[in-house]
């Protein structure tokens, strides 16, 4: 009878503590604490370049229904036809019909009085008495209006209501003033969010709920070469989604901050920023 199958098993690392010495198999690794120090103090003295930013992309969600085109509006009236042709009968009109026979039988010589007896001292209150207060109802009805505001007022949320908008803040670059997201510079111990979260803690009741932690976008730029000299090559910015759902829409600073279509960022932005920022927002 052969013999059974045997599988030694055999550790791979072999460490000798005392003379600082791993062996693995046939290899020899050597390391001391000097050498680890000497590569973290190396690593610790050499700093980034470039300054890290959080940036945040403010949305308002339209708060009414677009306008339809006349197509949309030919297709809902074709929709409300077929319905109305293919419905039967509502309460209402039923009972509208049923007025009308019981209207039809009192006109008769040989109508027979003691129906009324059915409803005994109570009002009787037809179908065409309830259209009429509907009606009166309908006259104090006053719809809110579609346009709130000036549409070329870009300081004010209010503004193009069927359309979403994003907060734009000019800001300093240097000894220019250009138009960005909210942003600022990262500080240690921080998250990114939470740097985002800081860019809007300066604007006044402005609520807004973060959609995640990782960013949606990334955008890196130099500085000006007066900026440059003092360490900095550039910023590196990343995105975080936001949209505002606080109640009260308070007008901001005019020439300071401005809310713009998705189609207006261009006449704002730089071309180069225009194209990281059209990737991650939607026109909703």
């Amino acid at each position: 009878m052969a013999a059974p199958f045997r599988c030694i098993y055999r550790p791979l690392w072999r460490v000798i503590t005392g003379s600082g010495r791993l062996t693995v198999g046939m290899r020899n690794i050597s390391f001391t604490e000097n050498h680890f120090s000497a590569t973290n103090h190396k690593t610790a003295s050499v700093g980034s370049p470039w300054t890290l930013h959080g940036a945040v992309c403010l949305q308002r969600l339209p708060v009414i229904s677009q306008d339809r085109n006349p197509i949309e509006e030919e297709f809902s009236g074709l929709m409300q036809q077929m319905e109305l042709e293919r419905s039967l009968l509502s309460d209402h009109e039923l009972r509208l019909l049923e007025d009308a026979a019981r209207m039809s039988r009192k006109q008769e010589e040989d109508y027979d009085s003691d129906e009324e007896e059915d409803y005994g001292d109570k009002e009787i209150v037809t179908a065409q008495d309830l259209e009429d207060a509907w009606e009166q109802k309908l006259k104090q009805f006053h719809p809110a209006q579609r346009s709130n505001g000036d549409k070329l007022d870009v300081s004010s949320s209010e503004r193009c209501l069927a359309d979403s908008l994003v907060l734009l803040i000019k800001q300093d670059v240097g000894s220019q003033k250009v138009w960005l997201l909210p942003q600022v510079q990262w500080k240690a111990g921080e998250t990114l969010r939470q740097t985002a979260e800081r860019a809007l803690a300066h604007l006044p009741d402005v609520k807004a709920t973060f959609l995640g932690n990782a960013p949606c976008g990334f955008y890196k730029y130099k500085y000006p070469k007066d900026i440059q000299k003092e360490g900095s090559v550039g910023a590196k910015v990343f995105f975080f989604k936001a949209v505002m759902c606080s109640p009260n829409h308070l007008p901001l600073e005019k020439n300071s901050f401005a809310w713009v279509k998705k189609d207006e960022l261009k006449d704002f932005l730089t071309p180069e920023y225009l194209k990281q920022v059209n990737r991650f927002i939607m026109s909703l």
